[in-house]
């Protein structure tokens, strides 16, 4: 039986649960071995998330080159949005007095705002795919990757940075990301945290995890205030981000830390090194409460989210899907490929056979080819929308097959599958690496 756990909801009178968060089925093995991986349902005032989810990100209010109702119809059953660039434009007075973020950008279903923390690693330190460090040759507080410069500086009282639009000079605090979050209403906010990065010292991610921790307070009390001030909106659910980047102790403290205070659930963010992802989700999971969900940001490789969810992730989201199928990258089965290389020109077949999104069930490799080559947008489009189903697809097949009992098939099946080809790469047949 389903075990449903109402989630506080605060209004007018302070008293209306309106949210639940309800678990479904455990994950285990034919041995009966549990895990902490399970089924849910976020019940949000825009509708329902079925959990484990994959939540495609609108950076800007819009995933590039795709409909609202493109989104839909793939199965996209929310969309994240970013708090940092919506501040710069068109500014987030602009999305409240449109209705909020769903309102604004046509989509009536849930929708996500996360904190800016990993836009803080990106100005700061200028490194965009922190998965991708090598944590064991360099330790420095000081770190910047190569050609970039620092806009962004980060003290105990929040973070001052550069805007990439126009040079100008701005300041987030945590209780600025409450009060611009709380403007672009969406349903789920995250708690504004500092990312920090794998190559930092020891040291520095000690005191980093002090300074979320006591942002994250500070989000807590802003977030409370302006429920109240703002009770004419729906609820938005405040969760909490737990960092501590490699190490065990900083992160089962970190979890430890927020499951204090009153989340209505967590991310899990920050320096991650690869190989060790399910370790170190696993970690934060044993200690965080089993009822409340877990969202691990910024992940969307297809291997990795049969590796979160069996450690116990609920929710994931990434750019990655939509930011490769710009340049023409398309995942498939047997790993990704480059949809622009030569032997595609006189291909006629889809994308990908077993697929029912839209982009295969009505063009061929041959005609996204030649879109590509003549720089036509349209390419963007319909390469979204094949990765981005696919990602969703393989979600909701993960999600299944818990339930039924067969997820440890299923990740053998597909991981056996997708990684065996992911670094094939000849003249021939150029399944694409990581």
């Amino acid at each position: 039986m389903a075990k449903q756990i109402l989630v506080r909801a605060v209004c007018l009178n302070d008293e209306v649960t309106k949210q639940t968060f309800t678990i479904g089925a455990r994950l285990a093995d034919h041995s009966q071995t549990t895990f902490l991986g399970r089924t849910g349902t976020i019940s949000t005032p825009h509708g329902q998330i079925q959990t484990p989810a994959f939540i495609p990100v609108g950076t800007l209010a819009t995933v590039k080159a795709v409909l609202p109702e493109s989104m839909d119809d793939l199965g996209a059953q929310a969309l994240l949005a970013n708090a940092y660039h919506l501040y710069l434009q068109p500014g987030p007075d602009v999305v409240d007095e449109a209705g909020g973020l769903g309102e604004f950008m046509n989509w009536s279903g849930p929708t996500f705002t996360d904190s800016g923390g990993f836009q803080v690693l990106s100005l700061g330190v200028g490194f965009k795919k922190i998965l991708a460090m090598d944590s064991k040759t360099v330790r420095s507080d000081e770190v910047m990757a190569p050609g970039k410069d620092r806009m962004a500086h980060v003290d105990d009282d929040g973070v001052t940075f550069k805007s990439h639009i126009d040079g100008s000079m701005h300041r987030f605090t945590p209780e600025i990301s409450m009060q611009v979050q709380h403007q672009l209403g969406a349903d789920i906010i995250f708690a504004f945290d500092e990312c920090t990065t794998l190559m930092n010292t020891r040291e520095y991610q000690e005191r980093s995890l002090e300074r979320t921790f006591a942002w994250a307070k500070r989000c807590v009390t802003e977030h409370e205030r302006l429920t109240l001030e703002r009770s004419h909106r729906p609820y938005q659910e405040l969760w909490g981000v737990v960092q501590g980047a490699q190490y065990e102790d900083l992160r089962r403290l970190a979890a430890q830390q927020m499951a204090s205070l009153d989340f209505d659930g967590f991310g899990i963010g920050g320096a991650l090194e690869k190989d060790a992802l399910g370790t170190i989700v696993n970690w934060v999971c044993e200690e965080l409460p089993e009822n409340k969900p877990r969202h691990l940001l910024g992940i969307g490789d297809p291997i990795d989210f049969f590796i979160a969810v069996e450690a116990g992730a609920d929710t994931f989201d990434c750019v990655a899907p939509s930011r490769i199928a710009r340049n023409g990258t398309v995942l498939h089965p047997d790993g990704r490929f480059h949809v622009t290389n030569a032997p595609y020109k006189r291909d006629f077949g889809p994308i990908d056979d077993e697929c029912d999104c839209y982009t295969c069930l009505n063009y061929t490799r041959a005609y996204l080819h030649h879109l590509f080559k003549a720089h036509e947008r349209l390419s963007a489009t319909l390469t979204t929308i094949h990765n981005e189903r696919f990602i969703v697809r393989l979600m909701d097949r993960i999600r299944a097959s818990i339930p039924a009992g067969e997820f440890f098939e299923f990740k053998a099946e597909f991981m056996g599958r997708f990684a065996a080809n992911r670094n094939r790469n000849t003249s021939h047949d150029d399944i694409a690496s990581e």
